[in-house]
């Protein structure tokens, strides 16, 4: 699992296999997960994939351990 910056407000998250499974967005002082996933053909799938359960799970840090323990 690991945290790709993309901006100030928004952070990529992979799973441990490497795959993008959603992005963590500064909304109204904290972090919220917004789950992606992607169809057959690749296209995006917003609120879906793997984690579809933790769509908008916010958090009030990025920290590593806590979002492994809590989404994986």
């Amino acid at each position: 699992m690991h945290i790709q910056t993309i901006n100030d407000g928004v952070h990529a998250l992979y799973d441990p296999a490497g795959l993008h499974v959603g992005n963590f967005k500064w909304i109204n002082g904290l972090w919220k997960f917004k789950a992606i996933g992607y169809d057959p053909t690749g296209q995006v799938v917003p609120g879906g994939g793997p984690l579809t359960d933790r769509h908008n799970t916010t958090i009030a840090q990025l920290d590593e351990a806590l979002i492994r323990a809590q989404f994986f």
